[in-house]
């Protein structure tokens, strides 16, 4: 009965922990730049995107599809880059667990 108590305890200081490491991750943003640093974005930990800068050198009305393939470069990595912050954040809490889809 002691043994439950105990783990009960542990599961919900676990489960306080990975909310507090969920707001956190709110507050943190990445960068991802495609183009040699023409188009840059940032995101948040929750996946927003909070930024996007375009260098007006390419900003072409005559191409604007290189145009809209840098800006999907950019924002497609800066979304990786959250997983794996994301990751790096959250796996702490389910390592060795093997929950797929968790986060």
């Amino acid at each position: 009965m002691k043994n439950q108590a105990n783990m009960m305890k542990q599961m919900q200081k676990m489960q306080k922990d990975m909310q507090k490491a969920q707001e956190e991750l709110k507050e943190k943003s990445v960068e991802a730049t495609a183009g040699g640093g023409a188009v840059k974005v940032v995101a948040s930990g929750d996946k927003q995107i909070l930024d996007i800068e375009i260098d007006e050198d390419v900003v072409d009305p005559d191409d604007v599809e290189m145009l809209q393939d840098l800006m999907l470069a950019a924002m497609n990595e800066a979304l990786k880059k959250v997983d794996e912050l994301v990751e790096q954040d959250m796996g702490k809490f389910t390592k060795g667990m093997n929950i797929p889809g968790m986060f």
